[in-house]
């Protein structure tokens, strides 16, 4: 999700890599679930979150989605996102302790919080802390792998890079023009969004290496885009 902000208005102004330390050690959220709630629809999933998800719950994609999720429009594309619930527009994922319950297999975003990333147009990024986000003072240093809590944080840099990539080339494409020279109709733009939906995320993935299948899909993705 684009944000029309400069760094220096939301952040410390450093970037950060995988072995650097920064300050968003926040004492494992004790007390406080502030960032759970009130976040609208921007907690959007990429296809690793919903793949964790699916198996963490126990559920098939589609069922993940019928029971727990929304779809909404990112930058002209249809993708899913966790819901806020109730008055107080809690994570529906948070128990009634205010913890919570996806913990092991919660989104990237929420691993990242309140880290983000800064995506330097060449296909990577580096990671930012946002300054103005989290509730809690004093926070402690902390290195960025270990609060990312991923397996293979080098790997999945790179599959975050990419996915990133491919969204915006399908978004400049909706919004350029297609091998012809015209403008993509609505029902063309649709088309992108039912097809990211079902290759990406609703399509199980079958084994245990989830980059491998992912490298497969996206090279299919790239040839399907690139014959629109």
């Amino acid at each position: 999700m684009r944000r029309e902000v400069t760094l220096s208005e939301i952040s410390d102004g450093k970037l950060y890599g995988l072995n650097d330390m920064v300050k968003a050690g926040c004492d494992g959220c004790r007390d406080c679930f502030s960032c759970c709630c009130g976040m609208g629809t921007s907690i959007v999933l990429d296809p690793l979150d919903m793949h964790r998800l699916a198996r963490g719950l126990g559920e098939s994609p589609a069922g993940l989605l019928e029971k727990y999720l929304e779809l909404n429009v990112v930058d002209g594309i249809v993708q899913p996102n966790l819901p806020m619930a109730g008055a107080s527009e809690r994570c529906r994922f948070l128990n009634e302790e205010g913890r919570c319950s996806i913990h092991p297999f919660r989104p990237g975003i929420c691993r990242l919080f309140p880290l983000g990333r800064y995506y330097d147009g060449s296909g990577g990024f580096q990671y930012f802390l946002q300054v103005h986000e989290c509730q809690k003072e004093a926070r402690t240093k902390v290195k960025v792998r270990k609060w990312i809590d991923t397996p293979e944080p080098a790997r999945y840099d790179a599959y975050i890079g990419e996915w990133h990539g491919f969204l915006v080339s399908l978004q400049e494409k909706l919004a350029g023009e297609n091998q012809a020279g015209e403008q993509l109709t609505g029902e063309q733009a649709n088309a992108v969004s039912l097809y990211i939906l079902k290759t990406f995320y609703l399509t199980p993935y079958e084994t245990e290496d989830f980059y491998g299948e992912f490298e497969k899909r996206l090279a299919q993705g790239k040839a399907w885009r690139d014959g629109l």
